[in-house]
Formats: structure tokens, sequence, C-alpha cells
């Protein structure tokens, strides 16, 4: 039977939480950190927070004015085909890493529940963007898979971003591919496919040049009948559509 005050000057702060003005008042909803910064951090807020997240759940906190009011505790629940699609990742030859703003324990517990061995957590925004950085710098290829806002920027720098089709606007305009549904399986699907049609167009490639390369000098030393010179480019565009054809019969 309670009715929520309106919030005014409503503001996101990046990688933190919000803030605002009810009834006049300043309200924070965000991290730890963002509390701590305000001078927030008594022994009984600290010993909340440290409840919360040995229940591998992520400390929201509130704070009205110069006081803290509350906490609250929350988890994502884990899809039921997430580790299946890690596993589906795997044998692709692909290593999964998991880059979370989530405290440490409720990162592990979730990574431990998905499969995933390389985590990093507590992660802002830029810092998810520094460890893909340092991966590429690395040598190493990086396709991210992201569904929120604070994702945009790394699906950008990413060689590949993926976002989630059921995520926020601004991921699915930052991402270089879009999963319509939200089933993670069809990561491993997408990556089969693109690799799929790689191989496609260098097998393509390759019976176009063989074509051209024999029958063309053959017909200029004119030893090739033009009618067959014909024929063989036919036979040419009609083995490169029909190998393109492959990847609808589900050939990857």
């Amino acid at each position: 039977g309670v009715e929520p005050e309106p919030a005014q000057a409503a503001r996101a702060l990046t990688g933190r939480g919000a803030r605002g003005l009810v009834d006049g008042q300043e309200v924070l909803v965000g991290s730890p950190a963002l509390l701590r910064e305000r001078g927030l951090n008594d022994r009984e807020l600290r010993e909340s927070v440290a409840g919360i997240e040995q229940q591998a759940r992520t400390a929201v906190l509130v704070a009205c004015g110069d006081r803290a009011v509350g906490v609250l505790g929350i988890a994502d629940p884990l899809k039921p085909e997430a580790r299946e699609a890690i596993e589906g990742l795997r044998r692709l030859g692909l290593e999964p890493w998991m880059l979370t703003g989530d405290n440490e324990r409720t990162a592990q517990a979730i990574a431990s529940q998905a499969g995933i061995d390389k985590v990093a957590a507590q992660l802002l925004p830029q810092d998810k963007l520094e460890v893909i950085r340092r991966l590429q710098a690395a040598g190493h290829r990086v396709v991210m898979v992201g569904d929120g806002i604070n994702d945009a920027p790394s699906l950008t720098q990413a060689d590949v971003g993926i976002a989630i089709g059921t995520g926020t606007d601004i991921a699915i305009e930052a991402a270089d591919v879009t999963l319509v549904r939200g089933d993670l399986r069809g990561l491993a699907q997408a990556v089969r496919l693109a690799r799929a049609t790689f191989r496609t167009i260098r097998q393509n490639l390759f019976w176009a040049f063989f074509y051209n390369l024999v029958a063309v000098p053959a017909a200029m030393a004119g030893l090739l009948h033009p009618v067959i010179a014909e024929l063989a480019m036919a036979a040419s565009s009609l083995t490169v559509v029909g190998n393109a054809l492959r990847l609808r019969r589900g050939a990857i």
C-alpha cells in the first residue's frame, strides 16, 4: 500500500549506480564504492554488504541524504542453457572469459555454475575495455558478448561484438551481430555459421579462379572451342552457387 515518490533530476552514474531527488532530498542507489565516495562506510553497513555477498548476491546500497537507509541483495539467475553454451564454445576452440561489475564472490559463484574458469570481477565499463585491449595486444582475437549499456564500449572494441536481442538498444547498436533470441546456445551456432560461410567463400574463389586460369589461356591459344568455354563458365557459376546454397541446408 506504499506509493513510491517520483524522482526528479534522475541520472545514471556510469558503472556505479544512479542518483535523483526525492521530495527535495538526494537519493543514491548503487554499489558500495559509490557510497564510500560519499563517506558512508560504517561497520554495520560493511557487515550487511559482506552478508549479502556471502550469499553470492550483489549488494546494492540506498542512501538518502547523508545516511545509508538500505541494502538490497540482487542476483541474476543463471540461464538454464548457459553451461551448455559454454561447453559448445569450448568445443569450437574458444576460451570463455567472464567480465562483470559484480563483486568477486558473486562472480566466482556464477562462473562456477556456468563452467567458466577465467573471471574478472568488479569492473567498470572502462575496465572491461582495458581487459579486451590487453587480450588483443597479446595477439588474441576477441569476441565480446553483452546486452547492457555498460557493455557497449567493449562490444565496439572487440574484434566481433555480439549483442543479445533481448538486451538494451545501445548494446544492439554497438554490436556487429545480434542474436534475435535470448538463447545463449545461439553463440556457438553463430560461430559455426561464420566459419562455414568463410570456408565457402574461399572454396568459391578457388573454383572461380580455377576455371578461368585453365579455360581462358586455352581459349586464347585456340585449343578450346568457344562453346566448350561457355559451358565451362556456366559450370563455374553453377558450382559457386550450388556450394553457397549448402549453407541453407545446414552444412556447418
